[in-house]
């Protein structure tokens, strides 16, 4: 009987060691830039700089973590109750450093560099999101889960993602090609290239993208190369940004009806949603061959 007790006590025993090296051991990735991100323990206290970074890390599983973000992070509901540190004119790094982070998580193309060094200067762990490919967010997920001491959850969310883009991608392939010009903004007129997230996704739906081969992301453009190279479909935000293209009935898209407005909160963030705004571009493109006359193979 004694010996029985012992070996229970001796079981807890070990239980409770394995349970603090989980706890307490140091956790190390390579952010999206593949910047190493090392931390003593898994982060406890964590600050998004972008509303794509805030969606990353609840997909991960760090929600409870989370402290502070910034504004326009409205998803999921619970950011919305966050503090923030800033918006889309900046980021205070005092009222940062006020939340004590152990981990910032920005973005690259949102946040500034300066910044970001002088969060390192002071000792903050600081992780880049810079998904450029697809499979890009899935990798984030992990990593962040992994920062976040929860990597079954991050895991699992990598995993969903990865099968919803998987069949995008069975569903859509083999589909009549349309030229696709996608406006980020008005002026000045920004597109993106098929060096971005955004371009891969119209690459996926069987979109010929009409700046796919500039070397930026997210390039500018004139209105004369747009006009030159007659889209037959065109996305934006919103219907209204298209409607500088009212007068150039020369333009396919403009004289057959084929300007949609996308769900940008899911098209352009670079987080776990963006599979949602996959398969609504798709299908937006499938209208659109249906009104041109390319009926979906």
């Amino acid at each position: 009987m004694q010996t029985n007790r012992f070996s229970v006590r001796l079981t807890l025993a070990l239980v409770g060691v394995v349970a603090s090296w989980n706890t307490h051991a140091q956790v190390s990735v390579r952010d999206g830039t593949g910047t190493p991100v090392t931390l003593a323990q898994p982060a406890r206290r964590i600050v998004t700089l972008a509303p794509s970074t805030t969606e990353l890390v609840y997909a991960a599983g760090g929600g409870s973590r989370m402290v502070a973000t910034v504004a326009f992070s409205d998803y999921p509901p619970a950011a919305k109750q966050l503090p923030q540190v800033g918006d889309l004119m900046g980021v205070s790094l005092e009222a940062i450093l006020r939340q004590r982070p152990d981990l910032v998580v920005a973005w690259k193309d949102g946040s500034a560099p300066q910044l970001l060094q002088r969060l390192r200067a002071q000792g903050v762990a600081v992780f880049v999101s810079h998904p450029l490919a697809l499979d890009d967010v899935a990798r984030e997920l992990q990593s962040l889960g992994r920062l976040s001491g929860t990597p079954a959850v991050a895991d699992q969310a990598a995993a969903a993602y990865r099968a919803r883009i998987a069949a995008v991608r069975q569903r859509y392939q083999g589909r009549p090609p349309v030229t696709v010009f996608y406006q980020m903004s008005q002026s000045p007129l920004f597109t993106v290239s098929n060096a971005s997230y955004v371009g891969a996704v119209l690459q996926l739906c069987g979109g010929r993208n009409l700046f796919a081969g500039l070397a930026a992301p997210a390039p500018q453009v004139s209105r004369e190369a747009v006009i030159a190279g007659r889209p037959q479909v065109m996305l934006a935000a919103s219907t209204q940004e298209l409607a500088i293209w009212d007068g150039w009935k020369a333009i396919p898209a403009v004289a057959q009806g084929t300007r949609y407005a996308v769900n940008v909160d899911l098209a352009s963030r670079p987080g776990p949603r963006l599979a949602l705004g996959a398969e609504a571009i798709c299908a937006t493109l499938d209208h659109a061959r249906q009104v041109i006359g390319l009926t979906p193979r």
